[in-house]
């Protein structure tokens, strides 16, 4: 008896790991442009999508509605990027000699998407994961609040704020005057 009920828990992992696997396969890319987003920069935003993962993992049995998975990765990718910033090393800067790569766009590239991105990563960071996840993941105010934890008030307030020192600080810098990114599909801009 005890031999097939370890042969049961074995079927159970093993089907909780290819769901897991499948889960992993599709949502990844999603979550890597996500995190970068957040973080601004290639490497950061692996850890934390591997980080996120590796705690979804953890928690993937206690898993009640599988619709629910993304909003709780999002989470944990907000939360483990604020974390980040909590830790005393990352604080200390590191000069290189040498430039990060450069990312791959998937349209040409004026210039001016980039500057707008440079001035969102200046923004404060729950500003930041309000803007990331309301123009690139085209996610509601009621989608955000419930993966921030916050109210729909905080996320709009947020929002209004970072579009209002975003449109100060575009309309300071002469060659993005009266610029307007354009929308592709999936709110990207």
């Amino acid at each position: 008896m005890a031999g097939s009920e370890a042969g049961t828990t074995m079927l159970r992992e093993r089907d909780r790991d290819a769901d897991f696997a499948a889960y992993m396969a599709v949502r990844q890319p999603s979550l890597l442009r996500t995190a970068y987003l957040l973080a601004g920069d290639a490497h950061t935003a692996e850890d934390l999508v591997q980080t996120a993962l590796a705690k979804l993992y953890l928690s993937w049995d206690k898993v009640r509605d599988p619709e629910l998975l993304d909003g709780y990765v999002r989470r944990i990718l907000v939360n483990e990027h604020n974390s980040l910033w909590r830790r005393a090393w990352k604080r200390r800067e590191q000069a290189s000699e040498t430039l990060p790569e450069q990312g791959y766009a998937d349209a040409p590239d004026d210039g001016l998407q980039a500057a707008l991105w440079d001035f969102v990563q200046t923004l404060p960071r729950k500003q930041r994961a309000v803007v990331v996840l309301r123009y690139y993941e085209d996610m509601s105010e009621a989608e955000i609040a419930q993966v921030l934890g916050i109210s729909p008030g905080t996320v709009k307030s947020q929002a209004s704020r970072a579009l209002a020192a975003l449109r100060g600080r575009v309309a300071d810098q002469p060659g993005l005057a009266g610029y307007r990114p354009s929308t592709t599909e999936g709110g990207e801009a």
